[in-house]
């Protein structure tokens, strides 16, 4: 193993684990394959996370970050209008997990395993994306564009009625003509029932 160079941070560590598992999957990749890919023996990576499980969950973290960090963007920009914001928001969403299902579909494979065992990171990932939402809405009814009596409850009902449109589990849909007819459907029925 040669030596290394640059200093090993968590960053390097994520960033070959990610490239180790699009490699061998997450059946097959270990954390030697992620030290061997670095360069540095198995217990410097483990210095860094304690245990295999560890680094899965981070790295499913990390790869969840990318999304939501696209989206506070859109649910922050208190400039722009409720419900554009609340279209957009949603449009990104959706776009941003065909991209990652079409774009790498062995990697989207692995992680939507690595998903099934971090719970941690995905209930932390759903309610940052609630806690969004439900800013926009919230906004929406100070605005007096939506008349809703609980921001909070009616956002969890928006991301939960457009799971087919961003739940890994509806991938294989993301690309059959006439997906993009039905998610804009569904968000103007949406958008309609928010404003009742």
């Amino acid at each position: 193993m040669p030596p290394t160079s640059e200093t090993l941070t968590a960053e390097r560590i994520l960033a070959a684990t990610e490239e180790v598992l699009r490699r061998h999957g997450p059946a097959k990749a270990t954390v030697v394959d992620v030290a061997r890919a670095l360069g540095v023996s198995h217990g410097s990576v483990y210095r860094h996370f304690r245990t295999k499980a560890a680094l899965r969950e981070a790295v499913t973290k990390r790869w969840l970050d990318r999304t939501t960090e696209l989206l506070a963007e859109i649910a922050g920009a208190t400039d722009r209008d409720p419900e554009a914001r609340l279209r957009e928001w949603l449009a990104a969403l959706f776009a941003a997990k065909r991209r990652k299902a079409g774009g790498d579909p062995e990697l989207f494979a692995t992680y939507s395993v690595l998903v099934g065992d971090a719970g941690e990171a995905v209930s932390a990932h759903i309610a940052e994306l609630t806690g969004q939402l439900a800013t926009i809405v919230r906004a929406g009814v100070q605005a007096g564009t939506f008349a809703v009596d609980d921001p909070e409850t009616a956002a969890h009902a928006v991301f939960q009625a457009t799971a087919r449109f961003h739940d890994p589990n509806y991938a294989k849909e993301w690309e059959r003509p006439g997906v993009l007819g039905e998610f804009e459907a569904l968000v103007d029925l949406l958008v309609r029932g928010l404003r009742a």
